[in-house]
């Protein structure tokens, strides 16, 4: 079969490698895709956000399935327009995607359906968001309503920092058009964890525990980024803990899927705080996380394109989802500065000397004069498995001390048990 991956990142990276991996899989492109990519897949020079080319591309070239990475190119509706033209591809519709589009529709979807969350208010006025601030406590969280690039969350430790935050989202348009509206919501104490889950009309299915780490810098300290590396398995999502999920995040978010006649389809990532009340959900996203996915698709042994057939079939709970014992670590190298402003261009050396069972995710790459140089605030993902998430964690940093480029930054904590403890 002949599949088009949409999207140029790490995520995308994961997903046509576990591809190219499979049987039955002869043709795999990707729509821009990045010098990583190139390896594995043949790159197609049309933007993740032009559907209509991409549309005819997918017609022209026979594809049999497309995957959609980016939510920008799901929350615009490539699915609907795909579909209209009679081809098959993986993600949800332009109604579900807007789980991720619209912080404010998510949160009200929590609350009718009975699932676990922060107390919030949504707020267009910024005169009655600052009159109204005080009342959640501080801290506080300050969500943009639509989509930021993984950013649009700040947590402002007092109320002039509160304001200065309101302002700079509403007023200032720091992160655009998606702060034309906001989401307050109390601050909840706990760990932070995600998980991802395949998800067809009748069923939901959760991949195994990813944790990824947000903060720029070590001990969760600094910006938030769109992550800087993930391990897998989660080791506070235990057994019990993954039971109570089910019944209280998951099943019921099935159900309310059902009750609103949503044909929701395709991989659906939650965020979630484990608090001492229990989980409460921090978000949905309605595509692959980034990291998460390079660690759990590592770890994944079932085809991952079957089970994506599955799903568009409505057959999900016909098939059998494995993943092996080993635990996997990621992460992330990024320019210098990011998730501020940062240079790019800066040529990268070393990955020739990595060891066999290190795999190298490119997140923001590109080929220039034959060198290999950064492309992006998220450069590359050092990924690799061993018995324990620590032991993969060693080795991961061992090689990385092989790598270089001018700036580059990354954090030393991925997969050490201090993580675990500290609350977010």
């Amino acid at each position: 079969m002949k599949i088009l991956i949409v999207g140029g990142g790490g995520r995308e990276h994961a997903i046509a490698w576990k591809l190219s991996k499979e049987n039955n899989v002869e043709k795999i492109y990707c729509a821009p895709g990045n010098a990583g990519i190139a390896k594995v897949a043949q790159c197609v020079n049309i933007s993740d956000s032009d559907i209509e080319n991409l549309v005819k591309f997918a017609k022209e070239n026979n594809i049999d399935l497309t995957v959609v990475g980016p939510e920008v190119t799901l929350v615009n509706g490539i699915v609907d327009e795909f579909e209209k033209k009679g081809l098959k591809i993986f993600g949800p519709n332009k109604e579900c995607s807007t789980f991720e589009g619209s912080k404010a529709f998510s949160k009200d979807f929590m609350i009718r359906h009975n699932i676990p969350t922060a107390k919030y208010k949504e707020y267009t006025n910024l005169d009655e968001a600052i009159s109204e601030i005080d009342s959640f406590g501080y801290p506080v969280v300050i969500k943009a309503d639509g989509l930021a690039a993984g950013k649009g969350v700040v947590i402002p430790e007092n109320r002039e920092d509160a304001i200065n935050t309101l302002r700079e989202i509403m007023s200032d348009k720091k992160f655009g058009s998606a702060g034309e509206k906001i989401v307050v919501e109390e601050f909840l104490s706990g760990i932070e964890t995600s998980i991802l889950a395949f998800v067809d009309n009748d069923t939901i299915v959760p991949m195994v525990s990813a944790k990824d780490h947000k903060k720029v810098y070590n001990f969760e300290k600094g910006p938030n980024t769109g992550g800087m590396g993930t391990f897998s398995p989660s080791e506070i999502y235990t057994d019990e803990l993954s039971k109570e999920i089910s019944e209280k995040v998951l099943n019921r978010t099935l159900e309310g899927f059902k009750k609103d006649n949503l044909n929701y389809k395709g991989v659906l990532f939650i965020g979630l705080m484990i608090t001492e009340d229990g989980p409460k959900v921090l978000e949905y996203n309605v595509r692959f996380g980034d990291p998460e996915t390079q660690s759990v698709l590592f770890r994944l042994e079932t085809d991952l394109h079957k089970i994506m057939e599955a799903i568009l079939d409505n057959k999900l709970k016909d098939i059998e989802i494995n993943y092996k014992k080993e635990e996997a670590v990621c992460v992330m190298l990024t320019s210098g500065g990011y998730p501020e402003d940062y240079e790019k261009g800066k040529v990268i050396t070393g990955l020739e000397d990595l060891d066999e069972d290190i795999v190298v995710f490119h997140s923001g790459t590109k080929m220039l004069d034959g060198n290999l140089v950064t492309n992006g605030g998220r450069v590359i993902g050092i990924t690799t498995s061993a018995g324990s998430v620590e032991e993969a964690a060693k080795k991961v940093y061992k090689n990385i001390e092989k790598i270089n480029f001018e700036g580059m930054h990354y954090r030393t904590d991925i997969g050490i048990k201090f993580c675990e403890e500290i609350s977010f």
